[in-house]
């Protein structure tokens, strides 16, 4: 393991003195919601907390994600900085995470939910379903390409997927500019940063899965900091990090990384036609304790998808959340999702 800088305090025996100090890449996006946990941090430790910012290879690389390939683009840099010693914890969007976990630092905290949908900006104000014939949607992402075209394709729609780089900002521009008639982007990452009513349309976790992790944030430090993976694990939400589990188990097992054309979910199945909340009793008073995954794969033109979900137990460990994922990879596998993550082309 890398050692910390000369005269950094010794891992393990924080200095309750200085600052904590939180890595995070620089984008608006990441700054947002970096300081929602560092005011939670505030809060568990009594602690001052001052945002590092870090710069990562998906920040700088114009590539497409599907180019160079998406694992880990964005999460490298921060963990250099935290085996380095030059931050205490970092902050990660969950979904960017590679599905292993380096030995040297732990996954502490991983806070409740945001919403996990995947939405629409576009103009006049426009929905999915009323967008124009030969409409042009911008997405960087092969998941939401494939589930786009082939959710059109089903439905009779004429649109073509744009692929498209860039922050938030460059992205809604696209479409205030003409240059694109929408963009889909995450939900979690517009209500963070405040800007919820710029979208259009909430796309149904029915229509298009996201991406395992997706609405997730991932709190992470050295794993030999006892002391601050205690605090830290303050914020976690156990359900949140059984349901990601679950969906980062089925990623893994379908042995495909974060750029892959792959969809999941792990939610509780509606009541009587109502969605319910963890934690929320059913009709007769209990507790409900069932857990529902759903998986997607597909080639991105929409033409062939394998998409599957199964039920069982809210998970009373990660392992077996992890085993509920192998089992719908497992699944996914024999009805032939390796050979459709392969095949990207429209």
């Amino acid at each position: 393991m890398t050692e910390a800088p000369a005269g950094a305090p010794a891992r393990g025996r924080p200095d309750e003195q200085r600052a904590l100090r939180l890595g995070t890449r620089r984008s608006k996006l990441a700054m947002a919601q970096s300081g929602l946990v560092a005011d939670a941090v505030r809060k568990v430790t009594g602690r001052a907390v001052e945002l590092v910012e870090i710069t990562t290879y998906g920040d700088v690389s114009r590539e497409h994600l599907a180019q160079i390939g998406g694992t880990g683009v964005f999460v490298t840099a921060l963990r250099d900085a935290l085996l380095g010693g030059e931050v205490d914890f970092a902050v990660h969007s969950l979904k960017d995470l590679p599905t292993t976990q380096p030995a040297d630092l732990v996954l502490a905290a991983v806070p409740v939910r945001e919403d996990p949908r995947d939405v629409l900006v576009a103009r006049d104000a426009l929905k999915f379903t009323d967008l124009p014939p030969g409409a042009r949607i911008g997405t960087g992402s092969p998941r939401r390409t494939a589930q786009l075209n082939a959710y059109a394709r089903g439905h009779g729609l004429d649109i073509e997927t744009v692929p498209v780089r860039g922050n938030v900002d460059t992205r809604i521009r696209y479409v205030r500019d003409g240059e694109l008639d929408a963009v889909v982007l995450a939900a979690a990452g517009l209500n963070r940063m405040g800007r919820a009513d710029e979208v259009t349309d909430f796309l149904s976790v029915d229509t298009i899965l996201p991406a395992p992790g997706q609405g997730a944030l991932a709190i992470e430090c050295a794993a030999d900091n006892a002391d601050l993976i205690a605090a830290l694990g303050e914020l976690d939400d156990p359900f949140t990090r059984a349901a990601v589990t679950a969906e980062r188990s089925l990623l893994a097992a379908l042995e495909a990384g974060c750029s892959a054309p792959v969809g999941a979910l792990a939610d509780l199945p509606p009541v009587h036609g109502f969605t319910r909340s963890w934690g929320t009793p059913q009709d007769d008073g209990q507790i409900v304790k069932e857990l529902r995954l759903r998986g997607v794969v597909g080639t991105t033109d929409g033409s062939r998808m394998v998409q599957l979900s199964t039920t069982g137990p809210v998970p009373g460990t990660y392992d077996q959340a992890m085993a509920l994922g192998r089992e719908l990879a497992a699944e996914m596998l024999a009805q032939g999702a390796a050979g459709l993550m392969g095949e990207r082309t429209q």
